[in-house]
């Protein structure tokens, strides 16, 4: 059974990364930005790692001009001591950017969150198949309707 305190504690952390999503989902960036006291970001299948506010703006802008619709889907969530993990859907459609296809993507993931002393998000660890989404975003695999 856990205590009072770390109960309130994972119920403000939930609430923000509830907010981060949410906000992510409707591009409302200031939103999102809210939600970390040092935003960043490691993509674990590609190594890319973007590092602050302005490199994870560009990242979050970069993304969304190629698959506009860009959302995700809450699937569960889990706490840690010193973090929260999540599975979630990715979906998206290949919209924008040079020679766009018009093919959807949905990609199961998980992330981690860490948080500082305030609750507020440090890092988002992400971890999913690249290959998945290449193969539907080439039509080689075609995004079953739900």
């Amino acid at each position: 059974m856990i205590d009072d305190a770390t109960a309130a504690r994972r119920a403000r952390r939930e609430q923000v990364l509830i907010e981060h999503m949410e906000s992510e989902n409707v591009h409302a960036w200031d939103r999102t930005m809210a939600t970390f006291s040092h935003p960043r970001y490691e993509l674990i299948p590609n190594g890319h790692v973007h590092d602050g506010a302005e490199d994870v703006l560009a990242y979050w802008k970069k993304g969304r001009a190629v698959i506009t619709d860009q959302r995700n889907e809450l699937i569960s969530l889990h706490h840690t001591d010193d973090g929260v993990w999540i599975e979630f859907w990715l979906r998206g459609t290949h919209l924008g950017g040079p020679n766009p296809t018009g093919n959807r993507f949905k990609c199961r993931m998980a992330a981690y969150f860490e948080f500082d002393d305030q609750d507020l998000m440090t890092l988002e660890r992400v971890y999913y198949d690249q290959t998945t989404i290449n193969n539907q975003l080439q039509g080689l695999v075609q995004v079953e309707d739900d």
